[in-house]
Parts: structure tokens; C-alpha cells; sequence
């Protein structure tokens, strides 16, 4: 058909799959393939949410919805640069859009982060997330204590996950590689440092919150850390704002004695050091304040004892050969969505780790509202000649429809509580797809 408009998405997260929903949902001729180099669609969905925040997964449900779209397919276990190049999808395909995400933990730029220990976010939550790339992270939890670094939720999530009882996980999808590492594990203080003060925190109310209802942790904060009536006044709060000072107050009012495990909020706490040998033992912190916006050191230092340090600082886009890089912002280069002739990124790949879940469909509208604006079609094979090189090249891709057969096994190795036991290697995915 000369009039389709033949679309590849790489990447079948959450931006791919609104970019999909967007280039479909109309009355144009359009036809999109979204491929991911994993079995397994929804991207952080699965990799990346928490494992006990369940609801937050039922948005997989509309990227579903979306792929039972006749215009729209899945193509899993295909990946950019092992097994076929962003060249050759721009020959098949009119437009091609990176919709990667930032998979890539933003370094923290100080002595010691090479030490065996220091293990970002990325990594970890894809680890306890049973992620294939980091089924064999095998962190060493035998410690006790470990030093979380960034004052957002993920910070708040590698806490509790750490901090939660057997019993508290069982109605998650913790990897079980990752639940027979942390629950008998002695981990007596988890520490959550900021550069800054509560009142600059980005926490949203209801993670926060969370850590003060935990079975066995007490979170705790210095009540001198926190502002006075008059700055809280004065800085003219937003509502999620005031209910996590409420959050705070309370949690300053919890003594050490409550609850076995301790979850310390330390603002003001700059990281200077990694210190230790071959493994991490602690880390050395200047004291900080915040002046006219900026975060100053005082030039008082502190070393705090830990077994392990999780930054929870960003992250970055993984770059890709021939494919203009922002080295500094983490993220391909780009105009709206554009990078060159049709090629496109969309959502973290775009715009960098920034937003919520949701802030992906307005982003993947206005880039598929581009596309169709700007690009026409060419007569291009698509959908067959991509099948062709796969079958000339025995590529084992998954379909859809393979894929829901994962997600029934997986399902069937849970429990009334259990949702789901994940596959956290390639090739049992496979073997259960096909």
C-alpha cells in the first residue's frame, strides 16, 4: 500500500506505546511497529515501578488496548545494533522514533564511586524488578547499613523495598532473586540524604508517607532540620508541599527505640567521598545550607558508616552510533522531538528523566502530531521487509501474542497474593513465548 505510513518505534515503554496510540487513533493510513530488544513490552511499567505499587502497573492495560490495534504491532527480542541498524530501519520504514528512555545511571562524579558497593538506582531497581541485564547484580546486603543518596521517589522506593518485611512484599512482584537477598538480610539503619532541605525535597506526599507506616522501620528526622512556621510560611507551599512537612513534623516526633530498623532523613548532607579498599565502608558528607536558592558547603564534614551506597541522581540515555548526543543533559539531541531527516525521540530520550508516567502522552502527541505532519508516505516495504530480514537473519522475535504467553506463565507461578513470579532471564522467556 503506497499510501501507508510505515513508523518504527524503538522502545516499547511507556512513550513509545502514547506515541503509538497517538499515530493510530485517527483516520490516517498509518502502520507502526514497536520494537524493544527485550521479549517483554511496557518498559519501567515492568523494570522500573516498584514492586509493591502495583496499581501503578494497571496503565499497561491502555498500552494493550493499543496493541490490539490491527495498526499496531510488537516486535520484542529485536535489538538496535545487535540485530539490525538504525540505517536499515530507516530504509524500510517512512519514520523512525527512539523512544529508549534514560536505562543509564548519571554518575556522582566523586572519589570511591568505582568501589565494589556503589550500585545506582538504575541498576538496583532493575535488579529487584528481575530485569534480564541485571539478574546477576548479587549486591552484597550482608551490611548494616546502607546510604541511599537523592531526595525523590525512587530514593523513597529503594528504601522501603529494603526496609519492608516478607510479609509487606507478598502481594508484590519482587524478583525472588532479589526477596531471598533482602529478607534475611540484618540491615539495622537505611539513610536517605539530601543536599538540600525538606522545603526543596521532591517527594510526592503519598511515597513519603509510606515510610512511616512500615511493619518493622521507623523512619526518623532531627527536628532541627526542619523550618521554621515563618519559612514555611514564606515560601508560599503547593498543597503536596504542605502535606509532606505534616509528613516530616511526625516523622521527627519518632524515637529510634520504636521499630528494629531505622530510616534516617538527613538534609543538608553533601557527598563527598566514597571511602573504602576494594568494598565500600562509608562515605564522607559535608554539611550544607541553602542560601538565595543555592545549595553552599560549610566545610564541615562528617563520615557516615555503610556497607552500601544506591545514588538516586538521574539517569541517562544510552547513546547510539551516528545519532547526535547532549553529553551534558543525557539525552539525544534534538528539535521538538526532531533529530534529523525522519528520525525522531520522544519522552526520556527527548526531553531527559523528567516527569511522571503520564507526562509521556502529551510528549508523544505532539511528536506523532509532527510526524504525520511532516512526513509522507514513500511506498516503503515496513512491516514485510522488516520480517524478511528477520526470517533471512533467524531472528527469534516475539510477538504479542508470545508475549501474553510469558505474562500467563508468569501469572500461573504466583499465588492468591503473588500477581505474578517474573522471568528474569531471556531464554525462559523465550522458552515459555514459543
Amino acid at each position: 500500500m503506497t499510501d501507508t505510513l510505515w513508523v518504527a518505534i524503538i522502545g516499547a515503554g511507556p512513550a513509545g506505546y502514547y506515541t503509538a496510540e497517538a499515530l493510530t487513533g485517527g483516520d490516517t493510513n498509518v502502520r507502526v511497529d514497536i520494537i524493544d530488544r527485550l521479549p517483554t513490552p511496557y518498559g519501567l511499567i515492568r523494570a522500573g515501578v516498584a514492586p509493591d505499587h502495583q496499581s501503578i502497573k494497571n496503565v499497561s492495560m491502555r498500552y494493550e488496548k493499543t496493541n490490539n490495534r490491527d495498526t499496531v504491532r510488537f516486535v520484542g527480542n529485536l535489538s538496535l545494533g545487535r540485530d539490525i541498524t538504525l540505517a536499515e530501519l530507516l530504509t524500510l520504514y517512512d519514520a523512525v522514533v527512539l523512544a529508549t528512555g534514560a536505562p543509564k545511571d548519571r554518575p556522582l562524579g566523586i572519589e570511591g564511586e568505582e568501589l565494589s558497593g556503589v550500585i545506582g538506582s538504575g541498576a538496583f531497581v532493575s535488579w529487584y524488578n528481575a530485569h534480564p541485564d541485571y539478574k546477576d547484580l548479587n549486591p552484597d546486603l550482608n551490611i548494616p547499613a546502607v546510604t541511599v543518596i537523592g531526595n525523590g521517589n525512587v530514593a523513597v522506593d529503594v528504601a522501603r523495598v529494603l526496609a519492608k518485611t516478607a510479609k509487606e512484599m507478598e502481594s508484590s512482584d519482587l524478583a525472588c532473586h532479589a526477596a531471598d537477598a533482602i529478607h534475611p538480610a540484618q540491615i539495622k539503619d537505611i539513610y536517605i540524604l539530601g543536599r538540600r532541605g525538606p522545603l526543596e525535597s521532591s517527594f510526592t506526599p503519598k511515597e513519603l508517607g509510606e515510610l512511616n507506616r512500615l511493619e518493622n522501620a521507623v523512619a526518623l528526622l532531627d527536628p532541627e532540620q526542619l523550618p521554621s512556621e515563618a519559612t514555611i510560611e514564606a515560601a508560599e507551599l503547593t498543597g503536596a508541599a504542605k502535606k509532606n512537612m505534616k509528613i516530616f513534623s511526625s516523622m521527627a516526633e519518632n524515637t529510634p527505640d520504636l521499630k528494629p530498623v531505622r530510616v534516617h532523613l538527613q538534609f543538608y548532607r553533601r557527598p563527598m567521598a566514597v571511602l573504602g579498599h576494594d568494598c565500600v565502608c562509608g562515605i564522607r558528607l559535608e554539611k550544607t545550607k541553602v542560601e538565595d536558592g543555592k545549595c553552599i558547603g560549610t566545610g564541615e564534614n562528617e563520615v557516615l558508616p555503610t556497607g552500601m551506597v544506591v545514588p538516586c541522581i538521574g539517569y541517562r540515555t544510552t547513546p547510539i552510533q551516528d545519532v547526535p548526543y547532549d553529553e551534558r543533559r543525557g539525552h539525544f539531541n534534538n528539535e521538538d522531538g526532531l533529530i534529523s531527516d525522519r528520525l525522531y525521540c520522544v519522552g526520556w530520550a527527548k526531553r531527559g528523566p523528567m516527569g511522571t508516567i503520564g507526562t509521556n502522552k502529551p510528549d508523544g502527541k505532539l511528536v506523532a502530531a509532527k510526524i504525520l505532519n511532516d512526513v509522507k508516505a514513500m511506498g516503503r516495504e515496513g512491516r514485510s521487509g522488516l520480517d524478511t530480514l528477520c526470517a533471512a537473519r533467524n531472528l527469534d522475535i516475539v510477538t504479542f501474542r508470545d508475549w501474553k504467553k510469558i505474562e500467563a506463565a508468569e501469572e500461573a507461578a504466583g499465588s492468591d497474593i503473588t500477581p505474578r513470579v517474573k522471568f528474569a532471564d531471556v531464554n525462559d522467556m523465550l522458552d515459555a513465548a514459543h
